[in-house]
């Protein structure tokens, strides 16, 4: 398994120091993530300073670009990242895409499937010399003349990674792409009853099988050397798991636990006012369900419990740790994830 991490930093200079070093220190892949800045300029810096690990976007928001301007941006990171570029897709919910982008929402699942073709179907015109002709039912690419043409890739194009909860997303991702993204906010259980068995089906869809696919799960882990960093770890944790379950559309795993009211009281008072509804949601978080979404485990012992628990999932891993902590306390579960 390889073992990844999530880039702390904002400014192309910090980004560049934080690269180098964490790729000294043996990290897989960095990735960035669509928050108060943009994600795909951060990784500049990354791929110009490091010379092996894997660099990518979790997530991009797909439909606030059209596939032509991702397209462009994927192509020049994979080719200037000599061919470590993972694009990372995600769909966003509608709030989002109309209000904060003014971009139009309808049909995610069937618009992200439409969106990772037009890229294909991009980058086979520039790496291919193939013809661009894609009409689809939300997108239409039909134009392209040399002056508007990059060279071709000598890396080909990216991987394409898709962030999924629900089913038809689900098996979208095991249709066209080639990896997934599932979202922290789920379970062991959700992702071996549900979330595989929908994956198997896109991949059966295109005549692909599991060894064609990979998946990057970024997994929640409560973990600290003291019980009072203990206690606060399993704090920000349920924050966060609060936070995600107070979205209706998260709910199906609420739900497959018996847990569909913790999530519409949730939702009730994330709609509320006052930072002190925040604290209050996550103290609705109950010790069976922190273990569910998260591994709780001192340092010396957390490898081995996320191989029981991630061990034939993950092909990638990135430890979610929403609260203040030094690297250092993973160093050991590294070890043990990356020998398993």
């Amino acid at each position: 398994m390889k073992v990844d991490a999530m880039l702390r930093g904002t400014g192309l200079g910090e980004l560049a120091t934080e690269a180098r070093e964490r790729e000294a220190a043996g990290v897989d892949g960095l990735w960035s993530y669509e928050g108060p800045h943009d994600p795909f300029l951060t990784l500049m810096p990354v791929a110009e300073h490091t010379s092996r690990v894997a660099l990518g976007t979790a997530i991009a928001v797909a439909f606030a670009r059209n596939p032509m301007s991702t397209a462009y941006t994927a192509h020049d990171l994979q080719v200037h990242s000599q061919g470590r570029f993972l694009l990372g897709l995600g769909s966003q919910v509608k709030p989002h895409i109309e209000r904060r982008f003014a971009m139009p929402w309808s049909s995610p699942a069937r618009r992200m499937r439409e969106y990772v073709q037009a890229l294909r179907a991009i980058w086979a015109a520039w790496n291919d010399g193939e013809r661009l002709a894609f009409r689809g039912e939300f997108y239409s690419h039909t134009l392209m003349t040399p002056f508007f043409t990059p060279e071709p890739s000598p890396y080909g194009p990216p991987a394409v990674y898709l962030a999924a909860v629900g089913d038809q997303m689900t098996r979208v991702a095991g249709e066209v792409c080639d990896g997934l993204l599932p979202h922290a906010f789920t379970t062991e259980r959700y992702t071996r009853e549900h979330t595989l068995p929908i994956l198997e089906e896109g991949l059966a869809a295109a005549n692909r099988s599991r060894a064609d696919f990979s998946i990057s799960f970024s997994g929640f882990v409560v973990t600290g050397t003291t019980e009072e960093e203990m206690a606060a770890a399993a704090r920000g944790v349920r924050q966060q798991i609060a936070f995600y379950g107070s979205t209706p559309a998260y709910r199906p795993v609420l739900d497959l636990h018996g847990w569909g009211e913790l999530g519409v009281e949730l939702n009730r008072l994330s709609r509320g006012t006052g930072p002190e509804r925040w604290r209050q949601m996550g103290e609705l978080v109950d010790d069976e369900v922190l273990n569910a979404f998260a591994v709780v485990s001192e340092p010396d012992r957390l490898g081995s419990a996320l191989l029981d628990r991630f061990g034939g999932l993950a092909d990638r891993f990135t430890y979610y740790a929403p609260y203040p902590h030094d690297d250092a306390l993973f160093t050991q579960a590294t070890e043990v994830l990356r020998r398993g």
